[in-house]
């Protein structure tokens, strides 16, 4: 095509001197060239949006070379240090929220907030009366009866034991959520309807609602003040104003002559009405308490046969309150001492498949079952002979005892670090562990050889528990919401224990292959930045060659059929046909691209021409035919 365009200007010497292409050229052409139009030229019905001209993927790929060639290695590397930071961040933030709430941050915005948005929800809703409802309907109903927060049975005492820890450590080993569902149970044990008729007892319903500790105890002494026997005042003063175990002892005892008077008084009163009845059942609610406090108190101090005597007489005073689960500070204290035919004969009234487990119950009988057989348990002798009945029976124990509650063996074995019990525990879950080892762990110790079989078969349990959870094997399934109530009943300084373990969620680690992989490329552009800056150079120009070559494609296709069009129209001029048939052949050989190559005199004379015919095919459009 370059030869085309100088036989052109050859043919065409009486032109002389072209002027710039901008002041000759028609407006046709212009618009030809311009807006890549066929100006009055028929287009084909469909040819869709125009593709960009060679002229201006050439500027963008020169563009962008330029761009790319003043690009520093430093540049290079603030970026990749720059990424390199921010995906670190993000990886720490997901890693401290999975800890924390146990679920991946970006998965929990996925699921609550796009998937609505994409409709995601539409095939998950049920009917109302579906059998599908009716089945996720239970099976919550089983989760919250599962999730029940239990009080504490073996609960230290607040000012001689809670206190005197946060005094020495600086942590607050109770929770806000703990210590606010104490207050509801003193509110439920120890104030009744007809508080109003005695002062001293609104004073105390006032006192068991306050949260500040001083004005609780203020306000006790104020009781005493209006009535020197309310027993409930010596109650909160010896829970939580006492800063040694004898003087809440000293306190109780006085809380005891106080509760057994008023008790006697409300027995003879109990038939009168509805409302003596309930005073009734508040006076025994405060003196079963005080007794049982007592006990423990006798226990802390080493009287542990009096201990036992005032947990025995409770029980058979007060059958009706084994909801109280005194049977479990019965069982602690004859385990301390050592009365083991004793223990069987509570676990053969408590352990019963119609009430409700507790990790003291199940392990308590692993631990009399291991007691027969752990002083001579070796596991190179059990592999070689195998297991007697005794051990097949204590093995059998233990597992029990796993499923019931996982969390325990950690906490026996000292893999885990104990901290104070909490005030509630829930059952089958971390508080309920740390409850029981906190008190049990010495009479583990005591038996010779039985932590040692605890260390070799508990972790056999869960090869019999069916994965995933869908049914226990001895028990119900474990349920999946200890680990959010477990979070608030225990202090933020314990790492909470979660059964079963969670895998990491995918988006940690994504972020963390992300970091590592940024982090190798910034310490690689740090030190070797030259290298680092022509690698990227090259892979961007690659990038660009391609896209430009790909552009340079399309827009000869679009030219072909632009001077196709343009050539069968022109072709009804004869002036047309005689001067540029040669031409048309050698276009259709080399294509539209030559023209770019061409001299600007060159150009301007061939657009002139073309223009020229143009105009007078539009013109008479029927005069050539």
């Amino acid at each position: 095509m370059g030869n085309w365009g100088h036989r052109e200007a050859e043919e065409s010497p009486s032109r002389g001197k072209h002027p710039d292409c901008g002041e000759r050229m028609p407006a046709k052409a212009k618009k030809l060239l311009s807006s890549g139009g066929t100006a009055g030229v028929p287009t084909a019905a469909g040819s869709g949006p125009r593709s960009p001209s060679r002229e201006e993927v050439n500027e963008v790929t020169t563009n962008v070379t330029v761009f790319l060639n003043s690009l520093t290695p430093k540049f290079y590397v603030a970026l990749t240090g720059t990424s390199s930071l921010i995906s670190g961040l993000i990886f720490i933030f997901e890693w401290w929220y999975f800890h924390k709430h146990g679920t991946s941050f970006i998965e929990q915005v996925s699921v609550s907030h796009l998937r609505p948005l994409m409709g995601g929800t539409e095939g998950s809703i049920s009917e109302a009366g579906s059998p599908s409802s009716s089945r996720e309907s239970e099976t919550s109903r089983q989760n919250l009866s599962e999730c029940k927060v239990w009080r504490n049975p073996l609960n230290l005492f607040r000012g001689a034991e809670y206190r005197r820890y946060t005094w020495v450590t600086g942590k607050e080993p109770l929770t806000y959520y703990d210590m606010n569902l104490s207050a509801q149970d003193h509110q439920t044990f120890f104030t009744c309807d007809t508080d109003f008729l005695r002062p001293s007892d609104t004073v105390m319903q006032k006192a068991w609602r306050e949260r500040n500790p001083p004005a609780r105890i203020k306000a006790a002494y104020q009781a005493l003040e209006l009535n020197n026997d309310c027993a409930t005042a010596y109650v909160l003063l010896a829970e939580e104003e006492a800063t040694t175990i004898v003087d809440a002892e000293r306190l109780f005892k006085q809380a005891l002559k106080a509760g057994e008077t008023i008790y006697r008084r409300s027995q003879q009163c109990q038939h009168q009405s509805p409302q003596h009845e309930a005073q009734l059942r508040r006076d025994t609610n405060v003196l079963v308490y005080i007794k049982r406090r007592l006990a423990m108190c006798a226990r802390k101090l080493g009287r542990i046969r009096e201990a036992v005597k005032i947990m025995r007489d409770l029980m058979k005073e007060f059958p009706p309150l084994t909801m109280l689960n005194i049977h479990e500070n019965l069982l602690e204290s004859l385990l301390e001492l050592q009365a083991y035919a004793d223990v069987q004969a509570v676990l053969a009234k408590y352990d019963d498949i119609s009430l409700p487990k507790s990790a003291a119950i199940c392990y308590t009988a692993a631990l009399l079952k291991t007691r027969t057989v752990s002083d001579k348990f070796s596991p190179e002798t059990a592999s070689r002979r195998g297991l007697s009945t005794a051990e097949i029976n204590a093995v059998e124990a233990i597992h029990r005892a796993v499923e019931f509650n996982p969390h325990v063996p950690k906490y026996l074995l000292e893999m885990k670090s104990l901290i104070l019990p909490p005030e509630h525990i829930l059952k089958r879950g971390d508080s309920e562990a740390i409850a029981y080892a906190f008190f049990h762990l010495q009479h583990w110790k005591r038996i010779e050889g039985a932590l040692n079989l605890l260390q070799c078969t508990w972790e056999g349990t869960f090869r019999m528990i069916p994965y995933p959870l869908e049914k226990g094997h001895l028990f119900y399934p474990y349920p999946s919401c200890t680990e959010t109530a477990d979070r608030e009943l225990l202090p933020p300084f314990h790492h909470v224990s979660v059964y079963p373990k969670k895998e990491l969620p995918f988006f940690i680690h994504f972020t963390a292959g992300l970091c590592s992989s940024t982090a190798m490329i910034a310490l690689l552009t740090h030190q070797f930045p030259e290298i680092m800056g022509v690698f990227a150079k090259a892979n961007t120009m690659e990038k660009v060659g391609w896209e430009s070559r790909a552009g340079s494609t399309i827009h000869d296709l679009d030219d072909a059929k632009k001077l196709h069009l343009l050539r069968s129209s022109l072709s009804q001029s004869a002036l047309y046909w005689e001067e540029s048939i040669a031409r048309d052949q050698h276009m259709k050989r080399a294509g539209w691209a030559s023209y770019t190559s061409c001299s600007k005199g060159t150009q301007d004379a061939v657009l002139m021409k073309i223009s020229r015919n143009m105009d007078s095919w539009e013109t008479s459009p029927t005069s050539h035919l």
